[in-house]
């Protein structure tokens, strides 16, 4: 009898190179290792993309073409290598014990010739704990993979393996890793329900950048849509149709960024660094964003709020509203609404206290922001999706306009979705959700705001509830109070709780006696009968 021949899938490029690429770390930190590793695959990227380049103008030196001229690559979008920094002469040191030192001069030379990259590459190749053969075979790996070509850059090949180690690193890292990355599915889901088509696109705290990669593939996926509208000339490119606008205090997570939009071709001009932050130096204080998408620090005690006390952004309410000093979370709440133009739409994740809280003057916010309107849509988010903390977490909705015709009037209302029971475990420790997960959410989004939709009530997950009903329970925006779900957590009743308690003991307390009594009756009649 023959055998059956089993057939296996291929891994994933980004896969194979992780496992391999794990396997050379040894005992160096994740957290420093991502950058050897990241800054590794970006050198590989350009040197492919120029070296491309250079063989055509080669070819067209008869026809006056120049392969050393750095402008020739400047007309093509393509970052200039020099010759001591191309990848064939960077494997051909791999075996060398200086290898760390030719890679940290090739980060130098890049930098000096492109100027959009300059403080952005990586320069810690030369360190001495990171073993110089290890390092080696890593040049070896990762020159193993084609990343920069055009045909390689049409496959996304490079973002997907980027995208992956981020993804990989921060699981690694735990806690820490999470202050770069927000998980590619919780992105997603702040994409796709607010569908940046075009406009300006913000992210106060932007991380690796995840944000604006996800909307530049947002773009990329509905063409359809841009066809459809039929304009003479319309530019299909997501350059043409969104510019990105961003801020990171960390310098470190800040280059990450900027090397994760700069090889997907995304301006990333206007992503800013400085170690103040958004709230003490805001590098965008003009800007009135279409699209605002943030994942800030959860409950952040240390954000500098007793400096600006009388800051303008307090008083984009109307009146002044000062958040609290000891957590940023209402801070960052006004911060978004400043910033968001006169259309505009922002989704953010924040604690899941954020929607109850009354602690200095919180509740006063939210009851500002209920009553004028700007609360669009809340979705209770799974635990387990963030790898820096297991604080339970939510999706906020803000809309600076309702009524404004792009969608369903709508200002009287606001939908609460409890997705607390959706998604899969990765393993015992993360959780995330599936394509499904957020067609559903999304597009159950889409169909209550949407003129057209048809959109329904679906008792234990959404409910458009009206702002009167809102009130009525105290302006607390928790999807459990409204969507039917029995939540003990949210509605717990300690009154309804104690009673019972009380009674339940009372009662066992009276079977107590009764059985007391009943045995000290029986003892008396043998002690009267004598048979003790």
């Amino acid at each position: 009898m023959a055998k059956t021949q089993k057939i296996e899938k291929e891994e994933p490029l980004a896969k194979k190179l992780w496992k391999a690429a794990d396997k050379l770390r040894k005992n160096m930190d994740a957290a420093e290792y991502k950058h050897v590793v990241l800054g590794l695959i970006f050198l590989k990227y350009i040197s492919d993309a120029f070296e491309e380049l250079y063989k055509k103008l080669v070819a067209q030196k008869s026809e006056g073409a120049d392969p050393e001229d750095k402008n020739e690559y400047l007309a093509e979008k393509v970052f200039f290598v020099p010759a001591t920094a191309r990848w064939n002469f960077i494997q051909g040191k791999a075996t060398q014990p200086t290898i760390g030192k030719d890679i940290d001069e090739a980060m130098d030379a890049i930098e000096k010739d492109n100027p959009s990259l300059r403080g952005v590459l990586p320069k810690v190749f030369a360190q001495e704990k990171l073993d110089k053969t290890n390092l080696g075979g890593l040049v070896n790996l990762v020159g193993s993979a084609t990343l920069g070509t055009k045909e390689a850059q049409s496959k996304d090949l490079l973002g997907q393996v980027f995208e992956y180690f981020l993804g990989e690193f921060a699981l690694a890292e735990g806690k820490k890793g999470g202050q770069f990355y927000t998980p590619a599915s919780v992105v997603k889901l702040l994409v796709e329900m607010l569908e940046p088509y075009e406009g300006r696109v913000f992210d106060p705290c932007c991380g690796s950048g995840g944000m604006f990669v996800q909307s530049e593939k947002f773009v990329n996926n509905h063409q359809d849509y841009y066809k459809k509208k039929g304009k003479q000339g319309l530019s299909l490119n997501p350059a043409d149709r969104i510019s990105i606008y961003g801020q990171e205090s960390n310098q470190t997570t800040w280059r990450l960024a900027k090397m994760n939009l700069s090889i997907r071709g995304i301006d990333s001009s206007n992503v800013k660094w400085n170690n103040e932050g958004s709230f003490l130096n805001d590098m965008h204080k003009d800007l009135k964003a279409d699209y605002i998408m943030a994942n800030p620090p959860f409950n952040d005690s240390d954000w500098s709020g007793e400096l600006l006390r009388d800051d303008a952004r307090w008083k984009v309410l109307g009146e002044k509203f000062v958040p609290p000093a000891g957590n940023a979370n209402y801070a960052w709440i006004l911060h978004f609404l400043y910033h968001l133009a006169p259309t505009g739409q922002a989704g953010f994740v924040l604690s899941k206290g954020s929607l109850t809280t009354n602690t200095t003057g919180e509740g006063e916010i939210r009851k500002a922001l209920i009553e004028k309107g700007l609360v669009d849509c809340i979705v209770n988010l799974p635990t387990k999706l963030f790898l820096n903390t297991q604080i339970p977490a939510c999706l906020w909705f803000l809309s600076r306009n309702k009524t404004n015709g792009k969608f369903r009037k709508r200002d009287n209302e606001i939908l609460f979705m409890d997705a607390r029971n959706m998604g899969f475990l990765i393993n015992r420790k993360n959780r995330d959700l599936s394509e499904d997960d957020i067609a559903l959410i999304a597009g159950t989004y889409h169909n209550w705001r949407n003129p057209d939709g048809n959109y329904i009530d679906v008792a234990g997950f959404c409910k458009a509830a009206a702002v009167e009903e809102v009130k009525n329970l105290n302006y607390v925006l928790t999807p459990g109070r409204y969507v039917g779900l029995a939540d003990e957590e949210d509605d717990f009743n300690f009154e309804e709780r104690f009673t019972t308690l009380k009674a339940e003991l009372e009662k066992q307390v009276q079977e107590e006696d009764a059985l007391n009594k009943a045995i000290a009756e029986n003892l008396a009649k043998i002690k009267l009968t004598g048979n003790g």
